[in-house]
C-alpha cells in the first residue's frame, strides 16, 4: 500500500505544479507582463495550498475515500481550468477575480491531499521515513513538471491539451485507487463518478483544438487562418478581404495594409546615413519584413537574422500568404536565420556589422526589457563597425513618451550618438524609432531605392521633428537591475487603454 500512495504523491505534485504553470502562462498570454502574472499566481497558489493543509485537520473519517474524492475534483477543476479561462476572458468584466478564484480553488484542493496522505500512511510507515519519502516524491514531481512543461508540453500539446492531460492523470490515479482499495472504501459510487469525469476530460482533450478556435474566434474579429502555441508565445494570423494581421500573445504585430510604413521607416531611413551596407544584422524581425526591405539593395551581401522563436521564422518561410507579404525574403541565400536569444547571441558574437536593425517587441515585460538595457547596448556597441549604424523601434512617443525617451537616453548613456524620429502608422498611431552611431556624423551616403511607397529622400527631416507635447524629457536609464523602461511602459500604456 505505501508505494502506491507514494506514487500518488508524485502525481499530485506533478499535476499541481502543471496547473500552476498553465495558469501563469495563460495569464501572461491574456493579461501581459509575465513576471507579474507568474509571481502573483505562484504566491496565490502556495497560499491556497496552506489553507488546504490547514483545513485537512477537519477530515477525520474514511480518509482514503476523501483523498480519492479530492483527487477527482482536482482533475476536474485543473483539467478544465484553462478552457474556462479562455472561454470567459471576453465574457466577464472581472477576469482577474475568476483567474485567482480558480487558482485558489486548485491550490486548496492540492493542499488538502498531502496531509491526508500522511495521515493515511502514519500507521504503516515510521514517521521520519514517512516525512522523508512524502517530500522526496513531492519534490521529484515538481522537478519533472518544471522540466517537461516548457520543453515538451507547451510546444507539442499547447495549453488546453496540457490541462486536460494532467486532469486525466489525476482521475486515472483516483480510479486506480478505487479498485486497489475497494474493500476499504465506505463510498461505493466513486468509481462511477471517476469514469464520468474521465470521459468528460477525454472529450475535452480530443476537442481541445476546436475549443481553442471557438474561444479565439470570439476574441478576434477577423477570420483566423493560423494559430499555434510555440514554446514562447501564442501565434495568431488573421485574414479578411482587406488585410492580413499577426498577433503574438494577443498583441498586434503588423497589419498588411500599413506595415510598409513601419518597415520602410525602420530600414530605409537609416540606410541613407550608412556608409556601407554590405553586412547587416537584424535582431528580431522574424516575419521577414525588414529583410524584404534590405534585399532591395544589391550592395547587401549578407544578413544575419536573430529571432528566438523558430515557429515564427518557419511560418514566414512556408505559408504562401505570408511569403507573399515578405517576398520570400527568409528563403534568400543572403539571409541566415539564428533561432537564439538575441541577448545571449550578441554576447558571444565576434563579427562587426555595417547596419543593425533592431525590431524587438515592445518592452512590456522584463524578458524583453533586458533587450533595451545599458548592458545590451554595450554589447551592441562591440558588434557595430566603427562607421556602422543601427536603428531601434522604440514604441509610441505619443502614448508612452517616458518609455520612448528612456530608450533614447539609455542609448546615449553607453556612448552612442542618437537621432530620434517618428511616423504615423494607422494601425498603431504615432510610432517612434531611434538611429544611433559611434561617430556623431550624420551625412547621407546612400541613395534610396526607387520602389518605396512612403519614405523618400526628405522624410527624415520631416519625421525627426517632435511637437512640444512629446519633446525630449529626462528619465531614468534602463538597467538590468531596475528595468525602469518596463515600469514606464506599463504605466503609460495602461493609462492609455483604460
Amino acid at each position: 500500500m505505501p508505494i502506491i500512495l507514494l506514487f500518488a504523491v508524485f502525481v499530485v505534485a506533478t499535476c499541481g505544479l502543471i496547473y500552476e504553470l498553465v495558469a501563469g502562462t495563460l495569464a501572461s498570454y491574456l493579461l501581459g507582463d509575465s513576471v507579474t502574472q507568474f509571481s502573483t499566481i505562484i504566491g496565490c497558489y502556495l497560499f491556497a495550498m496552506g489553507i488546504g493543509s490547514f483545513f485537512s485537520k477537519y477530515f477525520n473519517t474514511n480518509l482514503l475515500a476523501w483523498f480519492i474524492k479530492i483527487e477527482l475534483l482536482v482533475g476536474l477543476v485543473g483539467g478544465t481550468s484553462s478552457t474556462l479561462l479562455f472561454l470567459l476572458f471576453e465574457q466577464v468584466e472581472s477576469f482577474r477575480i475568476l483567474l485567482y478564484f480558480i487558482v485558489t480553488l486548485t491550490g486548496v484542493l492540492v493542499g488538502l491531499e498531502i496531509p491526508l496522505l500522511m495521515r493515511i500512511l502514519e500507521d504503516k510507515v515510521e514517521f521520519k521515513e514517512l516525512v522523508s519519502q512524502i517530500f522526496t516524491f513531492d519534490y521529484i514531481g515538481a522537478l519533472v513538471a518544471s522540466i517537461i512543461f516548457p520543453l515538451v508540453l507547451m510546444p507539442q500539446l499547447g495549453i488546453l491539451k496540457t490541462s486536460y492531460l494532467f486532469g486525466i492523470l489525476n482521475t486515472i490515479v483516483a480510479i486506480f485507487l478505487c479498485y486497489k482499495f475497494e474493500e476499504l472504501m465506505v463510498t461505493k459510487y466513486l468509481k462511477g463518478i471517476g469514469y464520468v469525469v474521465l470521459l468528460f476530460l477525454l472529450a475535452g482533450f480530443v476537442y481541445a483544438d476546436s475549443i481553442m478556435s471557438f474561444a479565439e474566434s470570439a476574441t478576434y474579429k477577423e477570420k483566423i487562418i493560423f494559430s499555434k502555441s510555440s514554446a514562447y508565445q501564442r501565434i495568431i494570423i488573421t485574414k479578411n478581404s482587406k488585410d492580413v494581421r499577426m498577433y503574438l500573445n494577443g498583441n498586434l504585430q503588423f497589419n498588411s495594409t500599413d506595415e510598409y510604413r513601419y518597415h520602410e521607416a525602420l530600414v530605409h531611413l537609416p540606410i541613407q546615413y550608412s556608409k556601407k551596407i554590405n553586412k547587416v544584422l537584424i535582431l528580431g524581425g522574424g516575419d521577414g519584413m525588414a529583410a524584404r526591405e534590405l534585399l532591395k539593395y544589391p550592395s547587401v551581401k549578407s544578413i544575419d537574422l536573430i529571432d528566438l522563436d523558430k515557429a515564427v521564422t518557419d511560418l514566414f518561410k512556408i505559408n504562401p500568404i505570408l511569403t507573399d507579404l515578405n517576398h520570400e525574403s527568409l528563403l534568400s541565400t543572403k539571409v541566415k536565420i539564428h533561432n537564439l536569444d538575441a541577448f545571449v547571441w550578441l554576447k558571444s558574437n565576434k563579427q562587426k556589422y555595417d547596419l543593425i536593425i533592431i525590431d524587438f517587441p515592445d518592452p512590456s515585460n522584463y524578458s524583453v526589457g533586458k533587450l533595451y538595457s545599458t548592458t545590451f547596448y554595450k554589447e551592441l556597441y562591440k558588434c557595430m563597425a566603427d562607421q556602422g549604424l543601427a536603428v531601434i523601434q522604440s514604441t509610441s512617443p505619443y502614448v508612452a513618451p517616458n518609455s520612448f525617451w528612456c530608450i533614447y537616453n539609455t542609448i546615449q548613456e553607453v556612448g552612442f550618438s542618437a537621432k530620434p524620429y517618428h511616423v504615423f502608422i494607422p494601425s498603431f498611431g504615432d510610432w517612434g524609432y531611434v538611429m544611433l552611431n559611434k561617430t556623431d556624423s550624420w551625412q547621407k551616403h546612400q541613395k534610396l531605392t526607387s520602389d518605396l511607397r512612403f519614405v523618400d529622400e526628405k522624410s527624415f527631416e520631416q519625421l525627426s521633428w517632435f511637437p512640444k507635447d512629446i519633446q525630449h524629457r529626462k528619465t531614468e536609464l534602463n538597467k538590468l537591475n531596475n528595468q525602469a523602461l518596463v515600469h514606464y511602459f506599463e504605466k503609460e500604456w495602461n493609462q492609455f487603454l483604460q
